[in-house]
């Protein structure tokens, strides 16, 4: 216990390379977790780190993630199926109202046509243009 004690008091106060660099990660992955949750992505957790750190912009199969990440295979499998299906959901959130602002801005437009343009009178001067 005593040991311990030391080696703590060692890292809080001259701490070694390897510590300084596991500061550096946890840093920047609360930063990107952060970020990511700001974006819409909170459900998105550090164990997903292992998984996402070889995600390919061209695609990779479930099985090359699972041998670069250390994962099983199912576990990678499962993962990446409720992340994708949560993305479909939350695209879903976003197209439905996308749909009803459009329909709600056509509504709008369509009664300041209808009451704010007075139909052309023939007697008018503006009508004869």
């Amino acid at each position: 216990a005593r040991t311990m004690g030391i080696r703590a008091e060692r890292n809080r106060t001259n701490p070694d390379l390897g510590v300084l660099s596991g500061r550096l990660l946890f840093a920047v992955q609360s930063e990107l977790f952060a970020s990511r949750a700001a974006m819409g992505f909170a459900d998105i957790q550090h164990r997903h780190g292992a998984v996402l750190a070889y995600l390919d912009l061209e695609g990779v199969r479930t099985t090359e993630l699972s041998r670069l990440s250390g994962q099983h295979k199912q576990v990678v499998g499962r993962e990446t199926f409720a992340t994708l299906e949560r993305e479909r959901d939350q695209m879903d959130a976003r197209i439905s109202c996308l749909g009803r602002n459009r329909d709600a801005i056509s509504a709008y437009l369509d009664a300041v046509r209808r009451d704010a343009v007075p139909p052309a009178r023939p007697d008018h001067p503006r009508s004869r243009r």
